[in-house]
């Protein structure tokens, strides 16, 4: 039987998921920085190609926890 999780559960995974968000930016954007340098030509072109598609699953992902970062907002009330 399923039961509903409480307000406080629910603000703890949105906390989480707030934390997650935040860490992700933040290596999204080093893996993008890292890219501009590496696209010079002085790095091999399968490895730049290899940062790009992980910066590239890194912010679909992103996408994902926005979503339930917002799934849970509403849920709480808070839109």
């Amino acid at each position: 039987m399923a039961t509903e999780k409480t307000d406080v559960e629910l603000r703890e995974e949105l906390r989480l998921v707030e934390e997650e968000l935040t860490e992700l930016r933040a290596t999204g954007s080093e893996l993008r920085r890292q890219i501009g340098e590496r696209s010079d030509g002085s790095i091999d072109a399968a490895d730049v190609a290899a940062a790009i598609t992980a910066a590239e699953e890194q912010e679909a992902f992103l996408k994902v926890l926005e979503a339930r970062r917002d799934s849970l907002r509403r849920r709480l009330g808070e839109e």
